[in-house]
């Protein structure tokens, strides 16, 4: 059944008559009622009872009219919807951070972007996080979150935030009484890391690996809440921003110890593609990442 039936039967339900449909379809009354008549004689039925001052639908026809209303209206929201994706106030956008610490406060920034964004779509991408340029130029990922700034042309970079890493351990362990911890400290720790490979983890790559040193033993734990417990239980520390740890109850037993005297701090860069980022749902993204964790290394 063409789209020019199912107008035609909500404009004669609606104007009440033939007469006062053809100005609104733009075809002549003659041209309707040939259409009438050719749409009722392939369907078998009447959709229209005929009356001079009035035509009301039949059984049948009420039920044409609820299906054209219900077409009619999925297509204006279709086009609708290719108009805000052209002018680009609607789409998608998938994310990734190269530092894990971040995957704790995505959840709830995704979840508030939801109520006040709804129709830009975020997905977070949590596997490969050290390739996370590479997808973005690729087009795997359209948001990387990164602690090295990026010289590409193709990519737009916004600084969001700079904090310092700190070693957690429990108030029990043999370098609590020292108030900084130096490379050579770690040689005979037990590191908690979320993930391998090493390089990735940035006290390791940006103080550790310098120095030429590696703890006596590394184990990677993806849950965060099982670390501490194991932190909590004097078998090993962790190296993690304190902000990473606002979510959890932490125990009055651990404690938090600087790393090298001068700290070791890292900034943070939102990186997207050149071309998109003026796009009316990028703007949104980043303003509102900004507003989030512009303030979390304080």
């Amino acid at each position: 059944m063409e789209l020019k039936y199912f107008r035609l039967i909500k404009a004669i339900a609606e104007e009440g008559n033939i007469a006062n449909s053809s100005e609104q379809l733009f075809l002549t009354q003659s041209a309707l009622s040939h259409q009438l008549r050719e749409l009722e004689d392939r369907l078998g039925f009447k959709v229209f009872n005929r009356s001079r001052n009035h035509w009301r639908l039949t059984k049948e026809g009420e039920e044409l009219y609820k299906l054209a209303n219900q077409l009619l209206q999925t297509i204006e929201d279709g086009f609708a919807n290719i108009r805000k994706i052209k002018e680009g106030a609607k789409g998608s956008i998938k994310v990734s951070a190269e530092c894990q610490s971040f995957f704790h406060g995505l959840p709830a920034f995704v979840q508030r972007m939801g109520i006040l964004y709804p129709e830009i779509s975020i997905d977070l991408n949590m596997g490969a996080t050290h390739q996370t340029i590479s997808q973005l130029l690729s087009q795997e990922i359209d948001v990387a979150i990164v602690t090295t700034e990026p010289a590409s042309e193709q990519l737009a970079v916004t600084r969001v935030v700079e904090d310092e890493i700190l070693v957690v351990m429990h108030k029990e362990h043999y370098l609590n009484e020292q108030p900084v911890l130096d490379a050579s400290h770690f040689s005979d720790l037990h590191l908690l890391i979320n993930s391998f490979p090493l390089e990735n983890v940035s006290v390791f790559e940006h103080f550790l690996k310098p120095n030429r040193v590696v703890p006596s033993k590394v184990s990677a734990i993806p849950y965060t809440e099982v670390a501490l417990e194991l932190v909590n239980a004097n078998m090993g520390v962790m190296c993690l921003p304190k902000w990473t740890l606002k979510p959890f109850k932490l125990s009055e037993d651990l404690t938090f110890k600087r790393i090298g005297k001068n700290g070791l701090k890292r900034t943070h860069y939102l990186v997207m593609r050149e071309a998109e980022r003026n796009l009316e749902y990028f703007a949104n993204f980043t303003s509102n990442f900004l507003e989030d964790f512009s303030d979390v290394g304080g």
